[in-house]
């Protein structure tokens, strides 16, 4: 179990910063090799030397915009020519915004859906007839936004459903492959996604809402993560907060409904 993924190559979206980031130095400790996908190639650069100096293992990062099926298809090419394959895909790419539904513009549903969905979809077949060749691993970063309601999320909760329909029906089709796929679905997390979040008009917050309850670290979470995946989980839900939300929406749904307007529906408006 604890040599599981030695020298295995790991493919990270969302990887310079946050979960993502930590995701990497997690699994390059436990002797991975690392591809780091991002935006941004400096941070990708400052990540994978630290891998490769820290950890002793080889790195990639390669600058791609996961919302552009033809990138990531090039990305995938880079990888396979360079790795000869791929042993696990970490959806963890994402984007927030936090507006009420009535003032948000289409673009910005479009670009959430974009980015948390459709970038895990390419992603994901584009990587799947390695994952298939070599009985790899796919995890997609949810939230327990994917299970239950919240405060002036609609778009990026109904992208992270379209992540659970999408990846339990994929864990169904692979189920006699030797490809397993697992689901996780952190709490409140300290990153930068929330100041990075978008506003009803697209632009970028530039600063933190505020959550309620406790707020786990990434390290925690990525901890988890790669715990779960030692172990072949089918779903993680990372907090009390989530597994409570999860069971008293099912069970009680106009009642979780009542708690969330009573307890988020003054916090921070004023900054939607």
């Amino acid at each position: 179990m604890k040599t599981r993924f030695r020298n295995r190559v790991v493919v990270v979206t969302g990887a310079a910063a946050g979960i993502g980031r930590q995701l990497c130095l997690r699994f390059a400790q436990a002797g991975a090799w690392i591809v780091m996908l991002d935006l941004k190639q400096e941070p990708l650069d400052a990540l994978g030397n630290q891998l490769m100096v820290k950890h002793n293992t080889k790195a990639l990062g390669l600058v791609c915009d996961i919302s552009d099926p033809d990138a990531v298809a090039q990305a995938f090419d880079r990888i396979l020519d360079q790795f000869g394959g791929i042993d696990l895909l970490i959806n963890n790419a994402g984007i927030v915004h936090r507006s009420a539904f009535v003032d948000t513009e289409l673009e910005v549903f479009r670009r959430v859906m974009e980015v948390n969905y459709f970038g895990s979809l390419y992603c994901t077949k584009s990587a799947l007839p390695s994952l298939l060749e070599r009985k790899g691993m796919i995890i997609a970063m949810s939230s327990m936004s994917g299970f239950a309601p919240l405060w002036h999320r609609s778009g990026y909760s109904a992208s992270k459903h379209a992540l659970h329909g999408l990846f339990d029906c994929l864990r169904v089709e692979l189920a006699e492959s030797g490809v397993q796929v697992m689901m996780v679905c952190p709490g409140f997390t300290a990153t930068d996604i929330r100041k990075n979040a978008l506003r009803a008009d697209g632009s970028i917050r530039g600063e933190p809402f505020p959550w309620i309850g406790d707020v786990a670290s990434a390290v925690d979470v990525a901890e988890d993560v790669f715990q779960g995946a030692l172990k072949g989980k089918r779903l993680l839900v990372l907090s009390n907060v989530g597994r409570g939300s999860r069971l008293l929406y099912r069970f009680f749904p106009q009642l979780f409904e009542r708690l969330v307007s009573a307890r988020l529906s003054g916090v921070g408006d004023q900054k939607s």
